[in-house]
């Protein structure tokens, strides 16, 4: 038996290449794939699974494992080649099959791992499936299967996903903008030119594209590709003021999130983005419901309330967001990590459809106004962002911090602790894979923040 609890994690596989995550492993966990999920045409499902992958170095050889492990199942394979990750959940729900992304997403060019969907580009995490993929490789359990192995072909998606973005999201009549963008060699470098230029022959827009890093590369030469980290961003936020850009756009290495850069050169909290989308969406959608994480701003479900939709609070987590969307019926959901979906499109994430947003709103406005001064009103409260601290017992610490802030305080246990003292919240919450509590606060100002964090952080620290 081969333990396998630190490659097949919560939501993806995910390991180094190829010391954890090789060809061999590939191979079957694309048999079984199609094993768990039934999804061969002879146990009733669509019998076809689409695949992409990022620009890592190593994806070509595992697509190619992965694909043959499928196909042995007696079940068809589109290959749709490069892609960012929202485009092949674009892929899967246009197509409606399930769906293999080959990416680790913002981690170093050593890893790369494998993100499943079911048709429709539902979720495929260790309550849903990966679980019993797990099992079954790790107990030499996959059928055997005698029929004929299923066919391979490739088809181009990139045209019909730009164009279904820009569908979703008009920027024709935006007013001229300077926008800089990060793709830090990752896959947005890939989309953006496709969704905000003419790469697929779509209409000119007014954007006038800085890019940053737009070479196709999974070495990572100039900064990891994961702008949730500060020191990633430096460039972008140098760039923005070198060229006096409107607004500056930073993805993720397989480009399902975004994060944004004013004309000043600081970064826009996630939350703020979700608490603009959100208010955008209502407009369309008066009334709807509207998901966002335990971790997000107290601003969104004010936002939400006040532009007369209905805030519904969740755990961190995309295969959580999914699922309470489709429980919902919600038209958007939002998290502080960067990570943004849309009912329009099939409830995944799209860091591209976060940025048009974003884009449409500013473009919208009188010359003049700024990103800024636009966020403004989304901007209400200081945050943390997220610290992790390595404890010996992550279940004693968080109880030892639930006692120190017991008085005069409300908590919930929805994900982690979180204690909410009205005009401040902080949140601890475990992580699944390393021995880290995961804090975040928020309160009134900088310096309330800064306080509680300090003082969060020295129980946190205090072994005893």
């Amino acid at each position: 038996m081969r333990s396998l609890d630190q490659i097949i994690k919560a939501y993806d596989v995910r390991g180094i290449y190829p010391d954890q995550l090789d060809v061999d492993l590939a191979h079957a966990v694309g048999a079984a794939f199609v094993r768990v999920l039934g999804i061969a045409a002879r146990d009733g499902g669509p019998g076809v699974v689409v695949i992409g992958h990022d620009m890592r170095p190593s994806g070509p050889d595992l697509v190619a494992s992965f694909a043959d492990g499928v196909r042995e199942q007696g079940c068809d394979v589109i290959l749709i080649g490069l892609a960012s990750t929202d485009g092949l959940y674009f892929a899967s729900g246009h197509l409606n099959i399930p769906g293999a992304m080959f990416t680790a997403s913002h981690n170093p060019a050593r890893y790369n791992g494998i993100k499943l969907c079911r048709a429709g580009a539902a979720p495929v995490g260790q309550d849903s499936g990966l679980r019993e993929i797990r099992e079954m490789i790790e107990n030499d359990a996959i059928p055997a299967y005698d029929g004929p192995m299923g066919s391979i072909s490739e088809q181009d998606m990139l045209t019909e996903y730009a164009k279904y973005l820009r569908q979703l999201v008009d920027l024709s009549g935006i007013r001229p903008l300077k926008v800089v963008v990060d793709a830090g060699n990752g896959m947005g470098g890939f989309t953006v030119p496709a969704v905000l230029g003419t790469g697929c022959g779509l209409p000119s827009l007014p954007l006038d594209i800085d890019a940053l890093y737009f070479e196709l590369d999974g070495t990572f030469p100039n900064h990891e590709a994961n702008p949730i980290e500060p020191s990633n961003l430096v460039d972008l936020q140098r760039r923005v003021l070198e060229v006096g850009a409107d607004i500056g756009l930073a993805f993720d290495g397989d480009a399902d999130r975004c994060f944004l850069v004013d004309e000043r050169g600081e970064l826009i909290s996630p939350s703020t983005l979700t608490a603009l989308i959100a208010s955008r969406e209502l407009k369309k959608a008066p009334g709807s419901t509207i998901i966002h994480n335990v971790i997000t701003s107290k601003a969104v479900p004010e936002v939400i309330l006040e532009n007369g939709g209905v805030p519904v609070r969740t755990r961190v987590g995309h295969s959580f967001i999914k699922a309470t969307m489709a429980e919902t019926n919600a038209v958007f959901g939002g998290e502080h990590s960067g990570h943004f979906y849309f009912r329009d499109f099939w409830r995944a994430d799209s860091g591209m459809l976060a940025a048009l947003h974003a884009l449409a709103a500013l473009g919208e406005t009188p010359a003049g106004t700024t990103i800024s001064s636009l966020m403004r009103e989304f901007d209400r409260y200081s945050n943390s962002g997220e610290i992790n601290t390595e404890v010996k017992d992550q279940k004693a610490m968080t109880e030892k911090i639930r006692l120190a802030y017991a008085e005069g305080t409300t908590t919930d246990e929805m994900d982690g602790l979180t204690v909410d003292g009205g005009e401040w919240w902080f949140n601890v919450r475990p992580s699944n894979t390393e021995p880290l509590l995961r804090l975040n606060v928020e309160a009134r100002d900088e310096a309330q923040m800064a306080e509680l964090r300090d003082a969060v952080l020295t129980i946190m620290r205090s072994e005893s």
